[in-house]
């Protein structure tokens, strides 16, 4: 049995519904895709690929050439992705709006100015007995070593009330860069598209062990619902846009078996375990 991880999006799954989070992550049932997240894939498969291009080169003109042969490889890497569509003008429409969010990307930040460390990483580590793992758009170095974790979101930017939510997922990769690296991330700064805004945290070694120990008693609160059985629905604003109302007992849903395999290659995080006792 392969061993299973935790990511930050699992982890948010939890918190806003553990059904949602039993159904991805137990059940693992498949998902349709979505334009906004189809979307999302696209600009950020633009924005790694313009760093690929000598410092000199990486113009607004460069990156929106760049989209078209990143939308023909998500087609042939998912061709389910054209079901979005009704017709070549919902498409173009669509292809319009991720142009102009990859525009508003050189209102952010110059590109022929930075040179990432690593792009796309996927960071996975152990903490107190348990396996993160996440992918970071971007890690840039500056001279002195310090680093900074960027993430591109092509949604706008919250408000100041779910500031701390957003900046959830960029906690998760600091705390495991610095159980890696041994040095806590100076800089967290989360790049919002939509709006043109961005949004930092300059993390300290306190501020990251005491998420530590959020997530250890996440991961708890996981660990008894699987064992339990139980991932109870919770409402929320989100609701009318989760894949799994139909299987949803707040909507009338009928709710399947819990599958025992997904329940020990979940608890195989830590240990195995014996669902219901």
């Amino acid at each position: 049995m392969r061993r299973s991880a935790i990511s930050p999006s699992r982890a948010r799954d939890f918190l806003q519904c553990p059904l949602m989070f039993r159904y991805r992550a137990v059940d693992r049932i498949p998902e349709s895709p979505r334009p906004a997240t189809a979307k999302g894939t696209l600009v950020h498969a633009v924005l790694e690929r313009l760093y690929d291009l000598p410092a000199a080169d990486r113009t607004e003109e460069a990156a929106l050439g760049l989209l078209d042969p990143q939308w023909e490889s998500l087609r042939s890497r998912q061709p389910e992705v054209l079901s979005l569509f009704d017709g070549p003008g919902e498409l173009e429409s669509w292809l319009a709006e991720a142009r102009a969010l990859v525009s508003a990307y050189f209102r952010v930040e110059n590109p022929r100015r930075l040179e990432p460390a690593e792009r796309e990483r996927l960071v996975e580590v152990e903490v107190d007995g348990i396996l993160l793992r996440g992918y970071i758009d971007r890690v840039d170095r500056a001279p002195n070593g310090a680093t900074r974790i960027v993430d591109y979101k092509t949604g706008r930017s919250p408000s100041e009330r779910f500031t701390s939510e957003a900046l959830f997922q960029m906690r998760f990769y600091a705390l495991m860069l610095w159980r890696l690296e041994g040095v806590a991330p100076k800089r967290l700064q989360l790049v919002y598209l939509g709006d043109g805004r961005t949004l930092t945290l300059d993390p300290d070694e306190d501020d990251l062990a005491d998420f530590e120990a959020s997530i250890s008693a996440l991961w708890s609160r996981i660990e008894a619902a699987a064992r339990a059985g139980d991932f109870p629905a919770r409402r929320s604003p989100l609701c009318p846009w989760c894949s799994f109302r139909e299987m949803c007992p707040a909507f009338g849903g009928p709710v399947p078996a819990l599958p025992a395999e997904g329940v020990s290659e979940l608890l195989g995080v830590r240990r195995p375990a014996t669902v219901g006792g």
